[in-house]
């Protein structure tokens, strides 16, 4: 019993193979056997009923899984033999539709196999770092940032109209068919004009207002509104404004540094540092990862596995789609399929894909516990008071860690190749660094 090859053109491959019943028969009969022992028939000592007799009543329950495992045997071996790895799961079919019991098995094999890639001397590849030093202006400019998001309000003269991003100390009082509803009174309520906290409508009524200046604010509740009782309601509020207080950035200082846990401003400015140190050096990463990824498409070539380059551009095809349709949540549409444009995204993600997998795999790279359980912890902050069932869930569901798993792995291969290329450093500002990395993204 052997595979006869029918199909050898570029990856794909076919074969075709006669699986003689008398092996079939053969290999019931010795399952039999090792059953015997502990099957007890009446008339019979246990383990001493004929096989002739154990075969009449078993036997043909037994040929359907004989012939899987001769199937599946025959498969392992071809592939242990031929070294091919399939792309897919092959495709395996009974050729004969018209089989008995009795017959011989014609089955076909085929399948894409992955590509053999190329060896390539990195050393060759030539990468440009480009380094953004951390200065005394970008350090201030983060501070002016961190002050103006703690912003203090400070009063108003009483005859200056409100605008957009004041801060109105107001009491309120709604009313519906000209009854008070429950939730629509408060008192000396801090509202910031433009802050959308309210329902809508109500605080573009508010702009130009006064202080101790007293108005009506007519809004309809949303017809999606929480409560039901509100939804789609007009409403009427009493509103009294207390004071208009303009919005003044927090003085740099150690008091705006206690605010952010650090002892004075000394500490706050080291503590700045050092996260502009991290964000350039993400951003560095990002910008050298994506030249590099760019250089390694077009200087390595092997054929692609049609069926994961179409399954690749099926999938970023499907998720686009839902990206412009956000109001279908389910997969009940139309079959959407890929444009050119997503062929080509497919063909490249396909093609790094599987150099990184080859590399990382010749090169025993692998991701540990440790790291996985750690980008498991970061992942699990997303989901604050959900930790737990977070990780429940990857626990029940392995592939959910293995996309946890995947980028770390990347990553690591990246690694391996950038120790190997030859880096140039360019030293570049701030702004300069920001540019690069909206142009990556923005490709």
């Amino acid at each position: 019993m052997q595979l006869i090859e029918k199909v050898n053109k570029g990856l794909n491959r076919g074969y075709e193979a006669k699986i003689l019943a008398s092996d079939i028969d053969l290999k019931v009969t010795k399952k039999l056997e090792s059953s015997r022992s502990e099957v007890q028939l009446k008339g019979f000592r246990k383990g001493q009923a004929p096989i002739a007799l154990l075969k009449k009543m078993y036997g043909k329950s037994m040929v359907g899984e004989a012939m899987q495992e001769t199937i599946d045997e025959l498969i392992r071996v071809h592939f242990e033999k031929s070294g091919d790895r399939p792309a897919q799961q092959p495709d395996v079919q009974m050729i004969n539709k018209n089989w008995k019991e009795g017959d011989d098995i014609d089955v076909s094999l085929n399948y894409e196999k992955l590509p053999e890639i190329p060896e390539t001397d990195f050393s060759k590849i030539k990468l440009k770092k480009l380094v953004a030093k951390i200065d005394k202006p970008s350090v201030e400019e983060a501070l002016s940032n961190l002050a103006s998001s703690t912003e203090n309000f400070v009063k108003r003269k009483k005859t200056v109209k409100s605008k957009t991003g004041d801060q109105l100390i107001i009491d309120f009082l709604g009313k519906i068919k000209n009854e008070a509803f429950d939730g629509g009174k408060g008192e000396d309520y801090p509202l910031v004009l433009g802050s959308n906290s309210f329902i809508p409508g109500f605080e573009d009524q508010l702009v130009g207002t006064k202080e101790d200046q007293k108005l009506n604010v007519t809004v309809m509740f949303p017809k999606d509104y929480g409560s039901e009782k509100l939804a789609g309601q007009e409403a009427v509020f009493n509103v009294v404004v207390k004071s208009v207080n303009e919005p003044k950035p927090a003085k740099i200082n150690d008091e705006l540094a206690k605010k952010f846990g650090t002892a004075d401003l000394n500490e706050l400015k080291e503590q700045i540092s050092e996260r502009l140190k991290a964000e350039y050096g993400h951003a560095t990463r990002a910008i050298l990862k994506r030249e590099l990824m760019d250089k390694l498409d077009k200087l390595i070539k092997f054929d692609l596995p049609t069926s994961l380059v179409e399954s690749e551009a099926n999938e970023i095809a499907h998720q686009l789609w839902h990206e412009e349709n956000p109001e279908v949540k389910d997969h009940n549409h139309d079959k959407i399929s890929p444009t050119d444009e997503h062929i080509k995204i497919a063909n490249r993600r396909v093609k790094l894909g599987l150099l990184l997998a080859e590399l990382g795999s010749k090169n025993k790279l692998v991701v540990s516990e440790k790291e996985t359980q750690d980008a498991l912890m970061q992942k699990a902050q997303e989901y604050p008071g959900q930790e737990k069932a977070f990780f429940e869930f990857i626990q029940k569901n392995p592939q959910a860690k293995e996309q946890i798993n995947a980028p770390l792995f990347e990553d690591k291969v990246i690694d391996f190749i950038i120790e190997l290329a030859t880096i140039t450093e360019k030293l570049i500002s701030k702004d300069e660094l920001k540019k690069a990395v909206e142009k990556i993204e923005s490709v």
